[in-house]
């Protein structure tokens, strides 16, 4: 995923979860982590407030942490498939 892309789903993630603060059929925090979680790469503000929810719940952050692990093997190993069948 390019940068811009990255950009553009954190904001959009952000942006529902502010949303999901004031709407009760959302989950407000859970897309403003999500968000965090996306753009902590791309801003300096994401990975200090990522720092903060790390430090409050370590656990449940090393578990998403290993889930993007598998999902970004699992992405790739579906790439080489894609293109050796294509090839």
């Amino acid at each position: 995923m390019s940068s811009w892309q990255r950009k553009v789903l954190g904001f959009a993630l952000l942006a529902l979860g502010v949303a999901g603060l004031v709407l009760p059929i959302l989950q407000g925090v859970l897309f403003l982590a999500l968000g965090l979680f996306v753009l902590r790469d791309q801003y300096a503000w994401a990975r200090r407030w990522m720092g903060k929810l790390e430090a409050r719940f370590p656990r449940q952050m090393a578990r998403v942490e290993a889930m993007e692990a598998r999902l970004i093997g699992w992405s790739r190993r579906q790439g080489e498939k894609l293109r050796r069948l294509l090839s």
